[in-house]
């Protein structure tokens, strides 16, 4: 993968993306992902569907990973662009214990980056840290 300038705005996004799992700073929410976006992945062998607004609201809700000292592991896998308006970038991602593969699908919307959807695999549950 080649860094080009019409590649940097969406590097970007992803980084903005990674920091948010990070730091669960719901004053950016809406730098990442679009109103409309959809999460969808299998947790717990069941088909998770959850709108953005109801993510939101689990981000703000739950302590980060950053306030918990958690590891932080963020590694871009593979980014397609199919047009100057839309691209699929596939990323694994630490969140405090779980270790997810997320597909992202971008759209540039009023000339942002944001994610409308995420679909996520955990790849790996790391054990809890004793206290």
């Amino acid at each position: 993968m080649t860094e080009s300038p019409t590649l940097a705005p969406l590097l970007e996004a992803v980084e903005r993306y990674f920091t948010l799992m990070y730091d669960n700073d719901v004053s950016q929410f809406d730098r990442v992902f679009a109103q409309t976006a959809q999460l969808h992945g299998i947790r717990d062998a069941e088909l998770r569907i959850l709108p953005v607004r109801d993510y939101r609201t689990l981000l703000s809700s739950t302590p980060s990973p950053k306030f918990k000292d958690a590891p932080r592991l963020q590694e871009v896998l593979l980014i397609d662009v199919v047009s100057p308006a839309q691209a699929l970038v596939k990323v694994r991602v630490r969140i405090d214990v779980l270790q997810y593969v997320d597909y992202l699908a971008y759209h540039r919307i009023n000339d942002t980056w944001l994610i409308t959807a995420k679909s996520f695999h955990i790849e790996r549950r790391y054990e809890p840290p004793v206290s």
